[in-house]
């Protein structure tokens, strides 16, 4: 019996109809507790681009518009319920998020005003992007 990560897909959503564009997170309703990216995993049949959107849309309401697949997240030990790999996107939405679906609660946030208690490997995920979006360097693959 083989046994292999789940695929799972975050979804970094930048409001552009607002200021600086910020972010959308989501509070988390179930364990483990605090603020994440909005994402989920992925459905048997379903491609990850399906999924993100799907995600997106369960999770904040909002329809969103992919812009690029960003990085695949693989630590073995980024999410403490089992090992996942998460295929993160960048997206652009307008409109103003509903939190739904597994989210307890749903804020915007700019760069400056993060909050501190952020699940599995999201405050990597965030600092990698902010790299990306503020100074254009992608990550560097962390290779063994």
């Amino acid at each position: 019996m083989y046994r292999n990560p789940a695929p799972t897909v975050d979804i970094i959503i930048e409001l552009i109809d607002r200021p600086h564009r910020p972010i959308v997170l989501i509070e988390r309703h179930n364990e483990p507790f605090g603020w994440a990216i909005p994402g989920g995993f992925v459905d048997y049949g379903e491609s990850v681009e399906v999924a993100a959107k799907r995600e997106a849309l369960e999770e904040t309401g909002l329809q969103v518009e992919l812009v690029e697949q960003f990085l695949v997240y693989s630590d073995p030990n980024r999410d403490p319920r089992k090992h996942t790999l998460s295929i993160v996107f960048l997206a652009t939405a307008t409109g103003t998020p509903q939190a739904g679906d597994d989210a307890k609660s749903l804020d915007i946030f700019e760069q400056w005003r993060l909050p501190g208690n952020l699940c599995f490997d999201h405050n990597k995920i965030l600092h990698d992007y902010w790299q990306y979006r503020n100074y254009g360097i992608r990550p560097r693959l962390g290779l063994f």
